[in-house]
């Protein structure tokens, strides 16, 4: 149970993360949030 709820958040984080990849201009801000993703895929698919 408790391992959905975590997978739950994450998943809620990894999309906010993403659309604010999309949704940015600057190059180094969209860097920053690939960089962020990565991890937040990692803990989403259970990979560490």
């Amino acid at each position: 149970m408790i391992t959905w709820i975590y997978r739950g958040v994450v998943l809620l984080v990894l999309v906010l993360v993403a659309l604010d990849l999309f949704g940015e201009r600057d190059r180094r801000k969209q860097l920053v949030a690939a960089i962020v993703l990565v991890p937040l895929v990692l803990r989403l698919l259970m990979l560490k």
